[in-house]
């Protein structure tokens, strides 16, 4: 996590969609990008279920159906994979639930559920504030508020220390409630706390963590609960404990919980007690307890002022949702004014990001052209941008260091739509393989030979490819398919150095690709890396990068997230036949995170026609039909298509880095039948997922272009004779 003076909050202010009115006790989980928020209320319970995609940032309403449970606050909330369960909160003033509802996301289906009763005890009685934790196929719950009277305006609290376990079901429908033996101190009995369990990496049993609550006056207490033993302990922290709270969340993410906001005493003091205070006070305060050194860390101190409004202002009663390495925080009270008898909510949307992005994958390459590149690489969950750039061992001149390129440092923070035109593109470049969408990318993979030994034999237009480790990485384009003709991910495309695929086949181009270290540092006789541009997307039209300034080895910081002002540098065009490396390194709060592996490609020789392109497999009695579109640049008229297959031979299991391809089909049509004979003898590539490669190239009166390579997946078990 960064340190306290770098945290950068983020507010979201433009979203669309249906925005949740503001609200406090309220819950919210997440499923993927999705935070979806439950319950909770201001001048009335909410019962609409409202969710809010955390990358098209749009409010929405799903139309859920079913048994529609009615609006409660302060209920158990937990999410299994599309599943979400809830349980208890108060329906309406006084009245608590002790009902439990399972909702489907993926269909938007609610059903009431009811758990058998534990075999010894009474089930959990009507409550709210309690916790209602996760893990594995078990939901805990613990504590909560009771209402003693039986008429609900006439309220008598109970507090609970009270624990439950509740077995789910796989799927869908819970087996029912336990009543667990503990040993040790129970902790005392609270409401409005939070509990959140985490099991150390590769050792060590999952543990729930207690923390805070009310019980007549606010805790600050630490409890931990072995759920393997069924132990309480209350474990010895180091650091600063935050104050006594209620209403306020914890999050984990990674090893850390995170504490924000929540009621806290006024000035020291119990309000309770105190009968100097009329107002509750909120805080904004925001800690982390790292569970693996139960060692406390003070982000944001409850004395801290905000006079700039850069963070969230004092809340409690607030919903969290950790989205990948990123917090969000919405909603909520911000006080409550005894003397008037009312309160405020807050309706503000911030977000959080508690460490740098991890490395991208590698870039990947789309489509090459003479002066241009194509390409793309993996999306990283809750980022920003992606600062791209290159270097080459074409000779260039260094820009000016003058006014006119002058570096204008936005003081730590990326702002990822301050960009070139070309920096903000689509999120993804498709196809179409019988209704179903195949993206065309490259693979990752490790470093690549400089040069490929390709050698064929008259009869059977066999075509070796000396490959490394990873031999489905190369610079042609790949499409992968299932065996249902079901795309399951995404692989390398046109290949960037022109080439022939005949008799006398000469080399054909693949990326090289090497580790690449997050510092950026030039060393006497390498390139410097030059800037493409910051893109808000996972893809990038490349034409042109920024020349750096005389003097500088590196156009952006790399230790954090300060950027030039690229309107101020001067360009330099791509040229044709030159290889150009890549790396690409995700940005948010935090800065910028490590950069990828570098690949590298080579714009293409003028007059040698592209890659073919949208590669289909399908079915029939013969085998599979496999097709495609012509080049979109031909330069020229097309000659022949030629298809290649990559075959079984001993060559390949004594090296399997090296690929074998016999030539299946030579032609005018932009089609051809793979036989289950030819099938038969193909080799199955298990350098990702298992995967029977094909490869196509175009000729026009110059020769043949690039090829494009198709890898159709198989089962991780495969038989030839279950192909068909």
């Amino acid at each position: 996590m960064a340190a306290p003076s770098l945290l950068n909050w983020r507010r979201v202010s433009s979203f669309t969609g249906p925005v949740p009115r503001a609200r406090h006790g309220h819950r919210a989980v997440a499923i993927r990008e999705l935070m979806i928020i439950f319950g909770g209320g201001n001048e009335g319970i909410a019962d609409e279920l409202h969710v809010y995609n955390t990358v098209t940032n749009q409010w929405f309403l799903p139309a859920v159906r079913g048994d529609i449970p009615p609006g409660c606050a302060a209920h158990g909330f937990v999410c299994d994979g599309t599943r979400i369960l809830v349980f208890g909160g108060m329906v309406e003033y006084g009245r608590y639930s002790n009902e439990l509802y399972e909702l489907q996301a993926s269909r938007w289906l609610w059903k009431k559920v009811k758990p058998h009763p534990p075999s010894s005890g009474l089930p959990p009685c009507p409550r709210l504030g309690h916790s209602f934790s996760l893990y594995g196929n078990k939901c805990y719950l613990f504590g909560g508020l009771a209402n003693e009277s039986e008429d609900s305006n006439n309220n008598v609290p109970r507090y609970l220390n009270d624990f439950y376990e509740l077995e789910l079901q796989h799927g869908s429908g819970v087996v029912g409630w336990s009543i667990p033996v503990t040993k040790g101190i129970v902790p005392s009995p609270r409401e409005s706390h939070t509990a959140v369990i985490y099991c150390k990496k590769d050792s060590g049993s999952p543990k729930m963590y207690v923390f805070g609550g009310m019980c007549g006056a606010r805790l600050d207490d630490l409890w931990q609960l072995d759920l393997e033993t069924m132990s309480w302990s209350k474990p010895e922290t180091k650091g600063t404990v935050p104050l006594p709270r209620s209403l306020h969340t914890a999050s984990v993410i990674g090893n850390k919980m995170y504490i924000f906001g929540g009621w806290v005493p006024h000035k020291g003091e119990n309000i309770e007690t105190s009968p100097h205070d009329c107002e509750w006070r909120c805080t904004s305060s925001f800690s982390y307890l790292n569970l693996d050194t139960a060692e406390w860390t003070t982000l944001v101190s409850d004395s801290q002022e905000d006079k700039k409004n850069s963070r969230p202002r004092p809340r409690a009663g607030h919903c969290a949702v950790a989205i990948g390495t990123r917090l969000y925080f919405w909603s909520g009270r911000d006080g409550y004014k005894k003397a008037l008898n009312s309160q405020v909510c807050c309706k503000d949307l911030w977000y959080l990001d508690t460490e740098k992005p991890p490395a991208p994958s590698q870039v990947q390459l789309i489509k090459a052209t003479t002066n241009s590149f194509h390409v793309k690489w993996d999306e990283v969950p809750t980022v920003e941008g992606y600062l791209l750039q290159l270097n080459t061992d074409l000779p260039y001149q260094a820009a000016p260091s003058d006014s006119s390129a002058a570096l204008n440092m936005p003081g730590g923070r990326v702002d990822p739509h301050r960009q070139g035109s070309n920096s903000i593109l689509p999120n993804s470049i498709s196809d179409t393989v019988n209704s179903t969408k195949v993206e065309h990318s490259a693979m990752r993979g490790t470093a690549m030979k400089n040069k490929q030994d390709f050698k064929a034999t008259d009869s059977n237009a066999i075509l070796y490819s000396s490959l490394a480790s990873n031999a489905s990485n190369h610079n042609s384009c790949m499409v992968d398919m299932l065996r249902k003709n079901e795309v399951d991910e995404t692989c390398a495309l046109p290949a960037t150095k022109i080439s022939r695929v005949e008799m006398h086949a000469v080399p054909m181009p693949f990326a090289k690709e090497s580790p690449s270290n997050p510092v950026a540092t030039v060393k006497a006789g390498e390139r410097q890396w030059c800037d493409v541009g910051i893109f808000k997307n996972n893809t990038a039209l490349v034409n042109q990068f920024y020349l750096l300034p005389k003097g500088k080895q590196n156009i952006s910081k790399v230790g954090n997230a300060d950027v030039p002002d690229y309107s101020l540098l001067k360009k330099q065009d791509l040229v044709p036949g030159t290889g150009y490396r890549f790396r690409v390194a995700a940005i948010n709060g935090c800065g910028i995170g490590p950069f990828s592996k570098i690949s590298e490609f080579k714009t293409c020789i003028p007059g040698f026609p592209g890659a073919p392109s949208a590669v289909r497999i399908s079915k029939n009695v013969e085998g599979i039909h496999l097709s495609w579109e012509p080049p979109t640049s031909p330069s020229g008229n097309i000659l022949e298509y030629s298809a290649y297959l990559a075959i079984r031979t001993a060559q390949i299991q004594d090296n399997p880095s090296q690929l074998v391809f016999m030539r299946i089909y030579c032609g005018l049509k932009t089609s051809c039948i793979v036989t289950a004979g030819q099938l038969a003898n193909a080799h199955i590539d298990y350098t990702s997922r298992p995967a029977i490669v094909f490869r196509i190239s175009a000729k026009n009166e110059k020769g043949y272009g690039p090829a494009t390579q198709v890898r159709w997946l198989q089962d991780q078990e495969v038989n030839t004779n279950l192909w068909f």
